[in-house]
């Protein structure tokens, strides 16, 4: 293993979306504790550093592994098909018509009650994408089409935390 292993390297996992969140914790306690600064503080210079290195990339790669979202698009961009986020926002029409209806929803809220079933609604279509996106990448193996999802979902979450924000508005 080496600082360029891929996140499941270094986790000892397949590359898969499908990750036992239980193992993968008690994993990440297990690479931390070997590789600590701390337990290097008496050594060279170049061993705290490495040390060090070996800290922030255990870290990163376990931000990546137990985020779903960030797990999908990290096994897209391992398997060719980066998100592209940025410069590839093309959607299904039926996705975008359901944006702006939720949007426009949003919009006109009124009070709690509106927004508490709004919030339900985009929990519950998150929901349904993920199980999509492990059906797209682990049965399918289907990257293109996983990295689309992760587009998708992309908004999603971002209109759920605008949700959330309304609410928190709310509540002051």
């Amino acid at each position: 293993m080496n600082l360029q292993s891929s996140d499941f390297e270094i986790f000892g996992l397949s590359p898969a979306f499908a990750v036992d969140r239980e193992a993968l914790d008690t994993r990440w306690k297990d690479l931390q504790r070997e590789a600590h600064p701390d337990r290097f503080a008496t050594a060279d210079g170049q061993a705290q550093r490495q040390a060090m290195q070996w800290s922030v990339r255990i870290n990163e790669a376990y931000q990546r592994l137990k985020d779903p979202l960030k797990r999908a698009a990290y096994l897209c961009e391992l398997n060719g098909a980066p998100i592209q986020a940025e410069n590839n926002t093309a959607m299904p029409a039926a996705f975008l018509m359901q944006q702006m209806q939720w949007r426009e929803d949003l919009d006109e809220a009124s009070g709690s009650d509106d927004l508490e079933r709004m919030a339900d609604e985009v929990a519950s279509t998150r929901r349904d994408m993920l199980q999509s996106l492990a059906r797209t990448a682990d049965d399918e193996r289907d990257f293109p089409a996983l990295a689309q999802q992760v587009r998708a979902l992309m908004f999603v979450e971002r209109f759920a935390r605008d949700v959330e924000n309304r609410l928190d508005q709310l509540g002051q």
